[in-house]
């Protein structure tokens, strides 16, 4: 194992990353889909949005705004009634999250969910009290793929002006893009439902084939 005080800080993707939520994630977009068109597209149209806000993500497949909202609101409601159900920590997220805070780095995460769902998430999964500081997409004007949410998780750890300090850990292109705007490393994490091949395209600095990798990243 690497010298972990070295990242004075390191920040998380929630879904797919820390949390395993992919097949919660599509049974609320099959359900949704079956509800307001009568039979759900193929899954790799929702797949390849994951990581950007939800509304974002229906936004595609709405007709119009009226659509949108109802959409939304049947989606939410569904995976109120299942979330508790069908998530789960990745292996080795408790234990890298538990290391990771005991030599010192502080933990951050950075999602495109939206608050009260993110730290109910981070709940279910055992991992909320590892975490110092949670950066939600209803709490940024611009989520990512913008750096916005990742720059002011540097701001509240001291770390603005070193963001090359810092790594950020996600697994789809969009956490990529957001840690590369903000000036941190990124690191992507192959665990999650984006291709090798989609990820690589974003020149990543670290390539992770499981979360306790993040263990062996040398600054």
């Amino acid at each position: 194992m690497t010298d972990l005080a070295r990242w004075p800080a390191v920040l998380f993707d929630l879904d797919g990353t820390l949390a395993d939520t992919v097949e919660l994630i599509l049974r609320c977009y099959r359900h949704t889909m079956k509800e307001h068109l009568g039979e759900a597209p193929p899954d790799a149209r929702f797949l390849a949005t994951i990581g950007r806000p939800l509304p974002v993500q229906l936004r595609d497949f709405a007709r119009d705004d009226a659509q949108h909202a109802a959409m939304r609101q049947t989606y939410v409601e569904f995976q109120r009634g299942i979330h508790d159900d069908m998530v789960s920590p990745f292996p080795g997220a408790d234990d890298v999250l538990r290391r990771l805070k005991e030599a010192g780095t502080k933990v951050g995460v950075v999602t495109s969910k939206a608050s009260r769902l993110a730290s109910r998430t981070l709940d279910c999964c055992g991992l909320l009290h590892h975490v110092d500081f949670l950066i939600c997409a209803d709490q940024v004007e611009r989520p990512k793929p913008d750096p916005e949410s990742v720059l002011r998780a540097l701001a509240h750890f001291g770390l603005a002006e070193r963001a090359r300090d810092v790594v950020f850990v996600g697994d789809s292109p969009f956490d990529l893009q957001a840690g590369r705007g903000a000036g941190t490393r990124t690191a992507a994490a192959l665990w999650g439902p984006f291709a090798h091949e989609v990820l690589l395209a974003e020149t990543p600095d670290y390539m992770l084939d499981r979360l306790e990798d993040v263990l062996e990243m040398v600054p």
